[in-house]
């Protein structure tokens, strides 16, 4: 039986999402397998102090006393030394691509540490492969060492009610990597054709929102801020479209939870969400507001090929789960043991 050393910090936040969303479904995937061979020692809580000093002094000495078969740091952290073989999950590299998104110490230690965790990897895993080939073009990482394990529908399905009347949705942050700038004037030029529906931005802060209401001017534009697993699955339920319009993504779950719900999607012809959309999505340039506005309105007007794309998307995300995500984990672990 070969111990397996998981960090699943980023699980128990009080509202994961993300990197929090992956780890907490892949370890619950991970122990449900039956007589896999390996047993899971999950590291729930960091020490006193930065993270850094954890990640790189005090986890080695842990793993040291205990000594598992090897240890996975799921999102971008691995410990440069020590004493076992280390699995190391990147999600993307937009903190090099878009280094604007990420700054202070926050943003040091993403372009201080995540290429040094790179090269010190036995294996690296990536959620698809755009991510894979960033990764090695980046931080010149041995291809031999590098797997895509792609990640599934992460968000339980309950039955709260969605919103009324039509609206959009957008999925994201106000990082500059999200574009939603770019969106809003989309939309305001869709409202002035005379679309009848309303934007929500789920995840963009209310507090720091102001600058993209100002750029709505009329248009009904809806900050929902940071919310609740069981509020963005009631959002994304009743949405008439969800659109990407991210400058850049390592895979895009948005989308892919979307797709699982049978609501029809947008995404921006950039990063990952060509490869994880495939044909069950309408694509558009994200730098051009006036393609996003054209592809956006033509679904709208056409509720035949919303619902191809619906049922398109729906078969597309039932080809991935977290049963399939964990087999593939352990898979890489197993080439190590």
């Amino acid at each position: 039986m070969a111990l397996i050393a998981l960090d699943t910090r980023d699980a128990h936040v009080p509202m994961p999402h993300g990197s929090g969303l992956y780890v907490r479904r892949l370890a619950e995937a991970l122990r449900a397998r039956p007589r896999d061979g390996h047993e899971y020692w999950l590291l729930e809580r960091g020490g006193r102090g930065p993270e850094l000093w954890w990640e790189q002094v005090s986890l080695p000495r842990a793993l040291r006393r205990r000594g598992p078969a090897l240890v996975h740091s799921p999102d971008s952290f691995l410990p440069l030394r020590r004493p076992c073989p280390g699995v190391v999950t990147v999600h993307d590299c937009a903190f090099a691509a878009m280094p604007e998104d990420l700054r202070g110490l926050t943003g040091w230690k993403y372009r201080t540490f995540v290429p040094r965790a790179v090269r010190s990897a036995d294996r690296v895993i990536c959620p698809s492969h755009f991510t894979a080939r960033d990764v090695c073009e980046r931080f010149g990482a041995d291809p031999s060492r590098v797997r895509v394990v792609p990640e599934a529908p992460a968000l339980a399905r309950g039955d709260a009610p969605a919103p009324s009347g039509p609206y959009l949705l957008a999925v994201g942050d106000l990082r500059p990597k999200k574009n939603l700038r770019r969106l809003v004037e989309a939309f305001r030029r869709l409202r002035e054709c005379g679309a009848p529906h309303r934007l929500v931005l789920a995840g963009a802060d209310v507090g720091e929102g102001a600058g993209l209401l100002a750029a709505a001017g009329e248009a009904p534009v809806e900050l929902a801020g940071f919310v609740s697993d069981a509020r963005l699955d009631a959002l994304l339920r009743g949405a008439d479209l969800v659109v990407m319009p991210s400058l850049y993504e390592g895979f895009g779950l948005a989308a892919v939870e979307a797709m699982a719900r049978g609501r029809p999607v947008a995404l921006a012809r950039a990063g990952a969400l060509p490869e994880v959309g495939g044909d069950a999505a309408a694509y558009f340039d994200p730098l051009r507001a006036e393609d996003m506005a054209e592809t956006i309105g033509a679904l709208l007007q056409d509720d035949e090929r919303r619902l191809e794309l619906a049922e398109a998307g729906r078969r597309r995300a039932a080809k991935l789960s977290w049963a399939a995500t964990a087999a593939a984990t352990a898979d890489v672990y197993d080439e190590l043991l």
